[in-house]
């Protein structure tokens, strides 16, 4: 196969509510958070992983389009008229004749701006610039919380710069594809990214897309 051009997708990922995405906990400590999300092992800074956006598009492109399996993993079927398989590639399928990957997902860091304000509001006000938001369960019977727990969330209004490339090679129609990954960031759009979506969390907004350089609209 022979790779025609690379189509690379910049644009900022806006968060309109809190957003969570998990990561592991390096220390255990009383009073500690439960639910940390994930960061930067060096600078400690939020982000969002290149898997965390591909897989959420994927999932809800394969919703939309009746690919889940009835397993309920994603689509592994290899065809060459299945898109879904050509973008990401098939699910636990090494032996097709689709080629490479057509879609590469960066991991999204802040933006200039909102490292910024990161920076200010630790030196300002000595604290986290992370959200801590407790939740719990309530029992029906006595209407007590039960079982608190503390999970961090990125704040509304943070925002990073995202970078998908998506390679064309010989024989692929470019035009549905492009159109295909544009649909795939709607539909996360309309959902959420990261966790939590059902309780509010991870509402965000893609904006100030470009195209090798030239703007689009979704």
């Amino acid at each position: 196969m022979k790779l025609l051009k690379h189509l690379t997708i910049k644009g900022i990922i806006k968060c309109e509510t809190g957003l969570r995405i998990g990561g592991g906990r390096d220390e255990m400590e009383v009073g500690g958070v439960d639910l940390p999300v994930i960061k930067h092992p060096l600078t400690r800074e939020p982000y969002v992983p290149g898997s965390s956006l591909k897989g959420k598009m994927r999932s809800e492109l394969e919703k939309k389009y009746g690919k889940v399996q009835d397993n309920g993993e994603p689509c592994g079927c290899g065809r060459k008229e299945c898109f879904v398989c050509t973008i990401f590639g098939p699910h636990k399928k090494t032996d097709h004749n689709l080629g490479p990957t057509r879609i590469l997902v960066r991991d999204s860091f802040f933006t200039s701006e909102t490292r910024e304000k990161y920076e200010k509001f630790i030196k300002e006000k000595g604290m986290d610039y992370i959200e801590k938001k407790t939740e719990n369960i309530i029992d029906r019977r006595t209407g007590k919380a039960l079982h608190p727990r503390t999970a961090e969330r990125v704040p509304a209004g943070t925002e990073f710069e995202m970078e998908l490339v998506l390679q064309i090679f010989e024989g692929d129609d470019e035009n549905s594809l492009l159109e295909k990954v544009k649909e795939g960031l709607r539909l996360v759009q309309a959902s959420y990214l990261g966790g939590s979506g059902s309780r509010g969390y991870g509402k965000v907004r893609f904006h100030s897309l470009k195209v090798n350089g030239t703007p689009i609209e979704l």
